[in-house]
């Protein structure tokens, strides 16, 4: 994925939304591939800070394009003066990757009637972080190889509890995934007819973050009127979000659903009209998420 500049610019939403839309041009969905390959903080996951907690919302997403084009197997990242402080140092030559920290500030300023009114001002401001790879001298256990993961049944079994724990009407017959939002219900074809058990639980995880839209959980609605508009694209590019950072969470490998291949189009349409809304789409995506984890046992949140 091409980098943004690190510089925190006006048109900073422009520069990172664009990185992505020229990924979905070539087909590539950078969300599609979370994982990495043998490292102590696990195969499968989210981009982590040099802390060991995980990051958020278009982070992830541009944590994760960043890592594939690259081949980084590790998913730590920290900036140049963090490293300074472990008594490490990024080498000569690497460039770093963009990430973005949203927040408001309160601003006091005159209304047209000249009394003083309290507004609140957002403001997006980038800065630049590395990933362990790209540093040298830095502790052992950043550099650590992997330890045995959960085996595959074990994973699974976590994803069946994940799920069965939500509350949701998951039904199960014919050959559609879908939510319905009048009977609010998720539809998915048998477990038998899927490739792998993965594939069904990336599946499941699509169609339960749609399942947050309903007016009872969080109440997302873009205008949707019908099926193909722009407010169906942003709901599905929500819900292709939110499936990647959950099956990140869950340890299971997100395989692209080729029935989405058709919403690379209208992706783009909306991403070209709306420079800000995949930071708006990877905000609800982390929403949903949250939701969706506050319904598991405590304890046992992925």
């Amino acid at each position: 994925m091409s980098r943004a500049p690190t510089e925190t610019r006006p048109d900073l939403y422009a520069r990172v939304t664009q990185a992505i839309v020229e990924d979905l041009k070539r087909g590539v969905r950078p969300w599609a591939k979370p994982w990495s390959a043998e490292h102590l903080a696990g195969r499968i996951g989210r981009p982590l800070r040099h802390s060991g907690e995980p990051y958020r919302g278009i982070n992830v997403v541009l944590l994760w394009a960043e890592a594939v084009a690259n081949g980084y197997s590790a998913p730590i990242w920290m900036t140049f003066r963090q490293a300074l402080a472990l008594g490490a140092h990024v080498r000569k030559g690497e460039h770093g990757a963009t990430v973005v920290y949203a927040d408001r500030i309160r601003r006091t300023e005159a209304d047209d009637d000249g009394q003083d009114v309290e507004r609140e001002i957002p403001f997006l401001k980038a800065y630049t972080v590395f990933n362990v790879e790209q540093i040298e001298g830095l502790p052992g256990h950043f550099h650590a190889p992997a330890e045995p993961q959960l085996e595959p049944q074990q994973r699974i079994a976590r994803a069946e509890a994940f799920f069965q724990a939500l509350g949701a009407d998951i039904r199960h017959g014919g050959n559609s995934a879908h939510y319905a939002l009048g009977s609010d219900h998720v539809q998915l074809p048998p477990f038998e007819c899927f490739r792998d058990p993965e594939s069904y639980y990336a599946t499941a995880a699509h169609e339960c973050v749609h399942w947050t839209r309903h007016p009872s959980r969080l109440d997302r609605d873009f205008g949707r009127k019908r099926w193909g508009d722009a407010g169906y694209a942003r709901e599905e590019l929500v819900a292709e979000l939110g499936a990647a950072f959950l099956c990140a969470d869950l340890g299971l490998e997100l395989t692209p659903r080729e029935d989405h291949a058709s919403y690379l189009a209208s992706w783009l349409e909306v991403l070209q009209l709306d420079r800000r809304f995949v930071f708006s789409a990877a905000a609800h995506a982390q929403r949903a998420c949250e939701f969706l984890q506050g319904r598991q046992p405590a304890g046992d949140a992925a």
